[in-house]
């Protein structure tokens, strides 16, 4: 499909028509799971699978808590931190991650422009690469096994959906990087900005349900990483790819499972 057709079919109007096409669409790529509905007519509704993002996110972090929740009294902290995260990625794959190291490949380098976009195309992973996806994972797994019990849960369910909502906040933010077509050019419409805003005050409703603290803390954590992952992009590649959309997934469900930290410390 070409980026005129895709221009032609904002992205808001698609998905109220086709709610399920665009909700599907959205699930295949954003999970592993065998989900071939409609699969045929994917090229349609990638920008209207947006709306969904956040949805999915918290059908991801539901699923992560409830397995975890399964082994949260045999096992310790630290064993069932590993066993959480190592879901959290299967779900997706490890499509974020992949993200990461791509975009710490080309962020990280002192090359040029259009050199650190070749970079970050390149299927190898580098050492920058490698060092930004262990710092973030040590991270995260730092902040969740602090947590126990209950805020540890509630942490699995969230993260997954800041991590969706900032990918839409930093659509909305920047422009497409790359010239030509590409990945993530699919899903951009003139409906970003809309969409965003919509994930981000779902999202707030979704945490404010759990205290006003977690939507104060969680909700800053991700217009911070956000907005300053998006700054340095902007600085570095003139904008937004598929695997910097990954990273700022990434980042943001460190960055929250941080301020979860913070938030069950002054409760």
């Amino acid at each position: 499909m070409t980026e005129k057709a895709n221009n032609t079919n904002p992205g808001l109007k698609r998905a109220l028509l086709h709610p399920l096409a665009s909700f599907f669409t959205g699930f295949r790529f954003l999970t592993v799971l065998p989900v071939s509905w409609n699969s045929k007519d994917d090229g349609q509704f990638f920008q209207s699978s947006l709306i969904w993002f956040p949805f999915i996110g918290l059908f991801i972090g539901s699923a992560t808590a409830f397995f975890t929740s399964l082994f949260i009294t045999v096992l310790p902290a630290t064993v069932l931190t590993v066993f959480a995260m190592i879901v959290l990625a299967g779900f997706s794959g490890c499509l974020h991650l992949d993200g990461l190291a791509d975009s710490g490949d080309g962020l990280l380098c002192s090359r040029s422009r259009e050199r650190a976009l070749e970079i970050m195309r390149d299927s190898q992973t580098g050492a920058m690469g490698v060092i930004a996806v262990v710092f973030v994972l040590l991270g995260k797994y730092a902040a969740l096994s602090s947590l126990s019990g209950t805020p540890f849960l509630v942490a699995l369910l969230l993260i997954p959906l800041a991590g969706r909502t900032a990918i839409l906040i930093s659509m909305a933010i920047l422009p497409y990087a790359r010239k030509g077509r590409g990945l993530g050019r699919l899903f951009y419409s003139k409906d970003s900005v809309v969409i965003a805003v919509l994930a981000l005050l779902f999202c707030g409703m979704i945490m404010a349900s759990v205290s006003f603290n977690t939507a104060l803390f969680c909700i800053a954590a991700i217009l911070l990483t956000a907005a300053i992952f998006s700054f340095w992009c902007f600085k570095k590649l003139g904008g937004a790819t598929g695997d910097t959309l990954g990273a700022v997934c990434e980042l943001t469900e460190f960055t929250v499972a941080v301020a979860m930290v913070f938030v069950s410390g002054i409760q």
